[in-house]
């Protein structure tokens, strides 16, 4: 039996190697992408329409119906609609796509006609 030096011994032809260490960059990259983490207190300010002290608590409890809000307060006077948000859970369109489902437009997503309709009066708002 005659022993080979290991270093002459090629497991991997050029091929091969080419195969292998493209394979091995993709997943790096891909395992580095998937680390990132997403904010967990992160703020935004977008409008929502409405008028009253009813619009401004129904608005709210909107909010909070997505899992992952932490903060939702919405001012009557300028209709500006503030949430922090954990990004993990949830998505800022979430939290725009539950108050227009009540009946209140945001800057993103309007309120389906028939849900609008049945605002109280005090509520209805002039709609664009």
């Amino acid at each position: 039996m005659r022993i080979r030096n290991i270093s002459t011994v090629r497991f991997l032809d050029a091929g091969s190697k080419k195969l292998f260490l493209t394979l091995l960059l993709f997943l790096g990259a891909l395992f580095v992408s998937a680390q990132e983490k997403k904010n967990k207190n992160v703020k935004y300010e977008f409008e929502v329409r409405g008028n009253c002290e009813q619009c401004q608590k129904r608005i709210q409890k909107a909010a909070f119906t997505i899992v992952g809000v932490k903060s939702a307060v919405w001012d009557m006077e300028s209709h500006t609609m503030t949430v922090i948000i954990n990004e993990e859970k949830c998505v800022l369109l979430d939290v725009k796509k539950a108050i227009a489902k009540i009946g209140h437009d945001n800057d993103e997503v309007k309120a389906s006609d028939e849900v609008y309709e049945n605002l109280n009066n005090c509520c209805k708002y002039v709609r664009d």
